[in-house]
């Protein structure tokens, strides 16, 4: 039983990142429904890890009995959460305003990529995008190219769906002491900007510029980066302090008097170079059987395939499988109320008389509904 049993939550069906946080709350023990198009019942893959722990319906949002019946399911809710462009719930008829006044507790979480307002608010975007303006994209990859987009983890997910997750948990709360719901503006674009925090910081410090690898931890330093080994696999090294760096040149025997000069920019593409050459003189499997697990902070780059089997990750069930598809477990973890993948991903609208049923709806409620072609 997660800390979120007992949480009811109602998804409006999306991408990227609302699904990501609906898949949280349900791990953390929310019971969570989808409300998908009809027009795609029947669609879905049980492997879509990102819609796994809930159960879906598929309604007709352009039937009133459809809305009216998505409307009755957000009065029973605890939380609802879209990712439409703004206006759209409103033009829907499912506006915050309507909803809170029917269900003053109700937490209404609004995830997009531009914000609910701004010049940019209303046109389409994606990850890449968002990371753009808040000047997180700009400050990643290799100097002599364009940038290298992060896979869609600092937008999506990073600045999408975990500030949309904190601020449902935020609200949820915040009510516990005023009884009162609210509706939460979470935009990639703050998120975004939010995490780059301590690199605005360090940058009115004079500890960072706005150059591309050149600076401690964006792959500059030759200390902090990836490095290609005799296999043609990688490992990573990120011996920033004194002591873990005195530690790699004793642990990898290097004796160069260059090395002294750690954090000399003026030394570091030498060192880099060095470093290359270095790692390239053998296999991963050597690196790590000399480096990892010590303070080196060394760690061996490892694929989407063979992550799961690392010791480390087998060790702390880091992974799971549901029928038969290996997937990130639940994180984090409560000592108390542990956290579960509650089931695979639904097809859409598998659990709609289900779900109408679980959530108050009479016999014949649900039949006019299906009579009406709203389910």
């Amino acid at each position: 039983m997660g800390p979120l049993t007992g949480i009811k939550v109602v998804e409006m069906a999306g991408i990227g990142p609302g699904p990501f946080c609906a898949m949280m709350l349900s791990d953390m023990g929310a019971e969570v429904i989808r409300v998908d198009r009809l027009a795609h019942k029947g669609i879905g893959h049980r492997a879509n890890v990102l819609n796994r722990g809930r159960r879906s319906i598929a309604v007709d949002l352009k039937n009133p009995d459809g809305v009216a019946a998505v409307q009755q399911l957000i009065d029973g809710a605890d939380v609802v959460i879209e990712g439409f462009r703004p206006g759209v719930m409103e033009r829907l008829g499912l506006g915050p305003d309507t909803c809170l006044a029917r269900n003053p507790r109700l937490i209404f979480g609004r995830m997009t990529g531009w914000g609910q307002s701004g010049p940019l608010a209303p046109a389409a975007g994606h990850d890449i995008n968002y990371i753009s303006i808040g000047g997180a994209l700009g400050a990643m990859g290799y100097s002599d190219r364009p940038p290298a987009p992060p896979l869609n983890l600092v937008g999506d997910f990073g600045g999408g769906a975990m500030y949309l997750l904190a601020g449902v948990l935020a609200a949820l709360v915040e009510r516990g002491t005023s009884g009162q719901g609210q509706v939460i503006d979470a935009a990639m674009t703050d998120g975004t900007a939010s995490l780059l925090s301590p690199f605005y910081g360090m940058m009115a410090m004079g500890m960072w510029t706005k150059e591309r690898m050149d600076n401690r931890l964006d792959g500059g330093a030759h200390y902090y980066g990836s490095y290609a080994c005799a296999d043609g696999k990688f490992i990573s090294i990120g011996s920033i302090e004194p002591q873990f760096y005195a530690l790699l040149l004793e642990l990898c025997e290097i004796d160069d008097p260059e090395f002294a000069k750690q954090n000399d920019k003026q030394h570091w593409a030498s060192l880099r170079s060095k470093l290359e050459a270095l790692f390239a003189t053998q296999t991963r499997d050597h690196w790590c059987a000399l480096l990892e697990g010590t303070d080196v902070c060394f760690a061996p780059v490892l694929d989407l395939q063979e992550a799961p089997n690392h010791p480390h990750n087998v060790a702390r069930q880091s992974f799971v499988e549901i029928d038969g598809v290996t997937q990130p477990a639940p994180a984090p973890r409560f000592s108390r109320t542990p956290t579960s993948v509650q089931a695979p991903a639904a097809m859409a609208g598998e659990h709609s008389e289900e779900i109408l049923s679980d959530w108050g709806f009479a016999a014949n409620e649900i039949s006019a509904l299906k009579q009406a072609g709203a389910i």
